[in-house]
């Protein structure tokens, strides 16, 4: 009898732990409030309806290839978790590692997530790297791995995903026969193309020169933020886009300012002489579907791309704000945000106009500065090496604030109340800096709130713990900074940049004691999406 009794307490204790297990990571499920992505497709012409399919399909591939880049084998990992939680965590961070509390491991068994991913071999050194003489080591479109001798080589992605990528060009160019928009048919027939060749400029020329699509298709190895060791290999994402006409034409005029808006930067000439393309241009769009490195811990709002600085100088870049998912932020997150950190007094300038222009003009900004060093360093992104993205978003994201201002002051944005934009600014920094240290964007988030708190842009009340904004403090601590951080990319500061990031890229205790308060009250850290065919009735 004692001996049941005992084991049946055992059993308890066992139940009560994984049952503490699986709903601490349902909570942590749960940060991600689900939202449906969707939109009108009614005004698309029937062969429009017959291309998104074949998207969705090579989109799915994309996220296939990320897996592999990101962690391993999916279904191996999966295979090995019974909590159903657990399994819906590791679909969320495409791996073992929480992405929003700096890749910290939440499955047993597993250390902490290599800084090269899957890019690299985990055993490879740096000075075993820089002793690699290929010439493609660096490429965005390579994989480093060790040959049969255990030497390193580099080996370009449409060999190492060769029949990924031979399945999503047929995709494509079977959407680029059914594509009544010569840019869109253009674009799809050179991108099938350069996911077989590794060559992905003149895919990116043809994406800059489609202006009248319904239907947008981003697709193929982008972003290099997952390359944590040296930000240098791209990461296969995908997006289906639809674009609102409507909104999209509203804010196409501002494209052609941005000459004006180089010129007007707060720096010397030197650093603003190279003049941003003509071709840029902004869009607004619903997005229907991410797949990869998109949809990977936070979710991406806005987009500005290409990356490549030759079409930058060439073409400029398209900047599209993804309006549905930007509303589920400002909504489920921002707002509930703001009522908690944000001085009583100035919540009514916390306004989704405001966060729809703050989030447009980081995007825009992305284009502005300079590409290339000043003192033959080479290109900036090169020079700053594993530093360049968070300092670049930081860039993006003060001068886009320096943009509102200048273009208010040019009346190009009617009757505006600077203060909406300042408020909703600083309630998205406390929205952002919850992506934590290993993302770039909370990293640029950090150094800003610090850099604020420094030139006394606002002031924090200790009774209340709410964040009142200064507004004249507030300009000129956006004009010193946004100085400080083209100075560094035009000289190629590497060391500066560093200073930056050690000194103010982390999380204090104070700022943490409000983040904990917004987490103690369960918004929502970001969102997550049911997406896929059914839901725009495909």
């Amino acid at each position: 009898m004692k001996k049941i009794i005992f084991f049946t307490l055992i059993s308890l204790a066992v139940f009560l732990t994984s049952c503490k297990t699986d709903s601490e990571m349902q909570d942590k499920v749960d940060a991600f409030v689900e939202v449906e992505l969707t939109t009108d497709i009614s005004h698309l012409s029937a062969k429009e309806k017959q291309i998104l399919p074949l998207l969705f399909d090579a989109a799915q591939i994309m996220d296939d290839i990320f897996w592999l880049q990101a962690f391993g084998d999916k279904d191996e990992l999966l295979a090995t978790i019974n909590d159903e939680a657990t399994k819906a965590f590791i679909n969320i961070n495409y791996g073992p590692w929480e992405r929003l509390k700096n890749n910290a491991p939440f499955v047993e068994g597993y250390g902490e997530k290599p800084l090269g991913a899957n890019f690299y071999p985990a055993d490879m050194t740096s000075e075993e790297f820089e002793a690699f003489a290929a010439e493609d080591k660096t490429s965005l479109y390579t994989i480093i791995k060790r040959n049969a001798e255990g030497s390193l080589e580099a080996v370009p992605y449409n060999e190492v995903y060769k029949g990924q990528h031979e399945k999503a060009a047929g995709l494509l160019r079977q959407a680029a026969e059914l594509a009544e928009d010569e840019g869109l048919k253009n674009y799809l027939t050179l991108r099938a193309e350069a996911l077989l060749t590794n060559d992905y400029l003149a895919s990116d020329m043809a994406w800059m020169d489609m202006k009248t699509n319904n239907i947008d298709f981003i697709v193929g190895p982008i972003e290099n933020y997952e390359d944590r060791l040296y930000n240098y290999k791209a990461a296969h994402e995908a997006f289906i886009l639809i674009k609102d006409q409507e909104w999209s034409q509203k804010i196409s005029h501002f494209a052609a300012l941005l000459p004006t808006l180089q010129q007007s930067l707060p720096v010397a000439p030197e650093y603003k002489a190279e003049a941003p393309g003509s071709g840029s241009d902004l869009g607004v769009y619903d997005a229907v579907f991410y797949a990869g490195d998109c949809n990977a811990g936070s979710k991406t709002i806005a987009i500005n791309l290409p990356n490549d600085p030759t079409v930058h100088i060439e073409k400029g870049s398209r900047k599209l704000q993804l309006k549905n998912s930007m509303r589920y932020k400002f909504d489920k997150i921002l707002v509930p945000i703001s009522k908690i950190v944000i001085d009583e007094e100035q919540q009514k300038h916390v306004t989704f106009d405001a966060f729809f222009e703050n989030t447009m003009f980081h995007e825009v900004s992305h284009g502005l500065g300079i590409k290339n060093t000043i003192n033959g360093k080479g290109t900036v992104r090169s020079a700053l090496k594993e530093t360049y993205s968070p300092i670049e978003e930081n860039k993006a994201d003060i001068l886009g604030l320096f943009m509102v201002s200048k273009l208010a002051e040019m009346g190009e944005l009617g009757e505006k109340d600077l203060m909406d934009n300042y408020v909703t600014f600083m309630a998205g920094i406390f929205r952002s800096v919850r992506f934590g240290a290993a993302s770039a964007h909370g990293k640029a988030n950090m150094m800003r709130f610090y850099y604020f708190q420094e030139q006394e842009a606002f002031t924090r009340n200790p009774e209340t713990g709410t964040y009142k904004v200064d507004f004249d403090k507030m300009t000129q601590a956006m004009h010193s900074l946004a100085e400080s951080i083209l100075v560094i990319q035009g000289n190629g500061d590497y060391e500066g940049a560093n200073r930056m990031l050690n000194e103010m890229g982390f999380i204090k205790e104070e700022l943490q004691a409000d983040l904990d308060r917004i987490n103690n009250l369960n918004i929502p850290v970001d969102i997550r999406f049911k997406q896929g065919k059914q839901y725009l009735g495909l």
